[in-house]
């Protein structure tokens, strides 16, 4: 499959990977991966042309459970797991652990959200690896990090959130609601780790292989360059996302507070209701859009009222002026709304929920909605391939498999078993 496959069903059934496609063509990564965070940094690198070989154990990844069924599958695995190449192994039994180290020989990359130590105690800790294959990336993503008080602390993506100080700034406004602080509605920090960690997993790779700098010399096999450990904590990754909040606490010993479906630092921003109950989010959060907002209102006076006199002053009065506004678009309807502050030039739009995006023409355009052809589940829709390299937006090259699909194939062609010996491994309950 070539990178100017049309839209549509464009994805090859079961895990046919064909080579040569995307900028990351050629590389092998190896997960040790679960639930959201490292399938996720996989999944990215996969997208763009690596080849991933994904361990499970025998009963598969938990992610295939998560979520709506159709068929007795979970659909999200589809895109979860796409790209990939699935095994299993039980990796508390000895042979599972010299498979690993034997594709881990093939492989440029190792991707792995175990908790710190947990691999040591399994036989694949760094020296193990690196013996293996002197010149592998490995990345990790935990909780906390590899070291530090919180080390051995269990966490998931909400706790990164939590400890990261986004779901403080997620809650509602102070003083309006007694209900728990409000989730994003996605895996953010699961997520977030996850694209870090495929960064750094780039990023070292280019170290690595360098021609020139300070890295190794072009000239030597990738097996005698160094290996290089990545160290992605999910509570970091969320940390590192909170824009100004943390210099301005440095500097003024203040502490952002939520501020709703508004901006903390600048306004009118928000999701403002229409008469037919559609939220439109306008954003006019600099002075010649405001201006705008307010003749299209047909309230030029709001421009001469001092509590809306630039930025710092609407944002010191945000609540007024969101009140003043969600009374003129309750006169709307969400449609005449959109339409009437879009021709204002300002920017805005109804709040999408998964079926306008699904529908959405510029998405539709980009190729960020794909039909796919998955074995599982017949078709289904997969987001489209971010970010896109000149110009090209590669298409799926496989669906998430069923358990065990690629465990012939693997050994085989990889580590050259035969049939006897792989049927031995299944006896043994090793895969």
């Amino acid at each position: 499959m070539s990178d100017t496959t049309p839209q549509g069903s464009d994805a090859m059934p079961g895990t046919a990977l064909p080579a040569g496609t995307g900028p990351l063509a050629g590389l092998r990564v190896l997960e040790l991966g679960h639930f959201v965070a490292a399938p996720f940094a996989t999944r990215l690198l996969g997208d763009l042309g690596a080849e991933i070989i994904k361990i499970e154990p025998p009963g598969g990844d938990p992610v295939r459970q998560w979520g709506a069924r159709h068929q007795g599958h979970a659909p999200w695995w589809s895109v979860h797991a796409r790209n990939k190449r699935c095994i299993t192994l039980d990796l508390k039994k000895p042979e599972a652990v010299a498979i690993v180290l034997g594709l881990v020989r093939q492989c440029d990359a190792l991707v792995e959200n175990f908790r710190p130590g947990q691999l040591d105690k399994l036989g694949l800790g760094r020296e193990a690896l690196l013996k293996a294959r002197p010149g592998l990336v490995i990345a990790r993503i935990s909780g906390y990090g590899q070291d530090g008080p919180y080390r051995d602390k269990p966490a998931f993506g909400v706790i990164g959130e939590a400890i990261g100080g986004l779901r403080h700034l997620t809650d509602h406004p102070p003083g309006t609601s007694d209900l728990p602080p409000v989730r994003v509605g996605v895996s953010l920090g699961d997520s977030v780790a996850g694209i870090y960690a495929a960064l750094g997993v780039v990023s070292a790779l280019w170290r690595r292989d360098k021609a020139g700098g300070d890295g190794p010399a072009p000239d030597q096999a990738p097996t005698q360059r160094p290996g290089t450990e990545i160290d992605v904590a999910l509570t970091e990754s969320v940390f590192s996302l909170l824009e100004g909040a943390l210099p301005e606490y440095g500097t003024l010993g203040s502490i952002r507070q939520p501020a709703g479906g508004g901006i903390a630092t600048a306004a009118p921003t928000n999701a403002y209701r229409a008469r037919d109950g559609i939220r439109v989010l306008i954003a006019a959060n600099s002075d010649p859009l405001f201006r705008r907002l307010a003749m299209a209102m047909g309230q030029p006076d709001l421009l001469e009222d001092p509590r809306f006199s630039g930025n710092q002053a609407r944002v010191a009065h945000v609540r007024e002026l969101d009140a003043l506004i969600g009374g003129w678009t309750a006169g709307f309807d969400g449609a005449a709304l959109e339409e009437l502050v879009t021709q204002a030039g300002i920017p805005c739009t109804r709040v999408f929920n998964i079926a306008d995006c699904a529908a959405d023409p510029q998405f539709l355009a980009r190729g960020m909605v794909r039909a796919v052809q998955d074995p599982l589940h017949g078709e289904v829709l997969h987001p489209g391939v971010v970010p896109r390299v000149d110009g090209a937006g590669f298409p799926p090259r496989s669906t998430g498999p069923a358990v065990g699909a690629d465990n012939e194939a693997v050994l085989r062609d990889l580590l050259g078993l035969d049939a006897g010996a792989i049927e031995t491994l299944r006896a043994g309950g090793v895969i």
